[in-house]
């Protein structure tokens, strides 16, 4: 995920002790196939219908009564993560995973490698589309709330349109690319300061990617960050590879993100704003704005904005 700082307090980023980040259970086909018709209606009054209907926490992979909130609202078969790593990316990214409106998010936290978010992606009723200049594809209720927002700016005199190309789905190397383009110069930096040593960075450097965020979260343990300004956890400026929610087909990034018409415009179609630390980044969750506390999810204001993160 591309970031933009936002001027938040980060503090107590202690993620990595001996034995995290553990590794999932490869998904197979099988456990993300979402049998959906991708004929979705484009109307506003079925998509209401379809949101209410969707809303109730129906998708408890918990035992009820035990469990509430954002963990009872989790799809069924979720592999809740039971790693300090883990559980800070889905306190981080979480909200994707209690989407409704006609959306299939992840059951895991992370993907493991290419073949596990083709077999996610594969599984999907998909939309392509062209908006501004850029050919996206989305999950098919996703596109088609996002096509809602976009006619309805149109009637204000508004636009929504996408950052680049990538703005939409993205593929497991793609976030490995977004990551290395952050550890890469980090690691050369902090070799000029004299933190790490030309070995220790040539070790991490070809480590393979899975295991390498592992040892750059151990780092960042000892203050090396490895954001894009230096200054504080990587996570806050992209997400580690087969974390992001671009994956899902769930998120985009918008050019418009500073006006509060537009951003109003996209919750009114179920798009919200997420990610505290990534301000163009928009998530379709398929809910009224009303409906979010339900989904255990909390609504954390910052610099104006209004983010839907979840409450745990």
């Amino acid at each position: 995920m591309k970031r933009t700082s936002l001027a938040v307090a980060v503090a107590g980023i202690s993620l990595v002790a001996s034995g995290c980040w553990e590794s999932p259970r490869t998904v197979r086909p099988a456990d993300n196939l979402n049998t959906r018709n991708d004929n979705v209606s484009n109307t506003n009054s079925n998509r209401a219908a379809n949101v209410s209907n969707t809303t109730q926490p129906s998708n408890s992979n918990m035992n009820k009564t035990t469990e509430t909130g954002f963990f009872a609202n989790l799809p069924t078969g979720f592999q809740n993560p039971t790693d300090d790593v883990g559980k800070k990316l889905l306190r981080e990214y979480g909200s994707v995973f209690v989407a409704r409106g006609g959306a299939f998010p992840p059951k895991t936290v992370v993907f493991r490698d290419e073949s596990d978010v083709s077999a996610f992606q594969n599984s999907l009723g998909k939309t392509s589309a062209r908006i501004g200049n850029f050919d996206l594809e989305l999950q098919t209720a996703a596109m088609a709330a996002l096509k809602d927002a976009i006619a309805d700016a149109q009637k204000k005199g508004l636009k929504i349109t996408p950052r680049g190309a990538d703005s939409a789905k993205r593929t497991y190397n793609e976030t490995v690319g977004l990551w290395k383009s952050r550890v890469d110069p980090a690691l050369a930096h902090w070799v000029g300061k004299g933190r790490l040593t030309q070995t220790e960075a040539d070790r991490i450097r070809n480590l393979p990617t899975y295991e390498q965020v592992k040892e750059v979260l151990s780092l960042e343990d000892k203050g090396i960050f490895f954001a894009k300004d230096l200054s504080k956890s990587i996570i806050y400026s992209v997400a580690p590879p087969g974390t992001s929610q671009h994956l899902s087909l769930l998120a985009l990034d918008v050019s418009e993100f500073e006006n509060a018409d537009v951003c109003r415009i996209l919750a009114e179609h179920g798009w919200f704003q997420t990610v505290t630390s990534d301000l163009p980044h928009f998530t379709y969750l398929g809910a009224k704005e009303s409906e979010l506390p339900g989904l255990g999810l909390k609504k954390m204001s910052n610099a104006g904005r209004d983010f839907w993160i979840p409450n745990i």
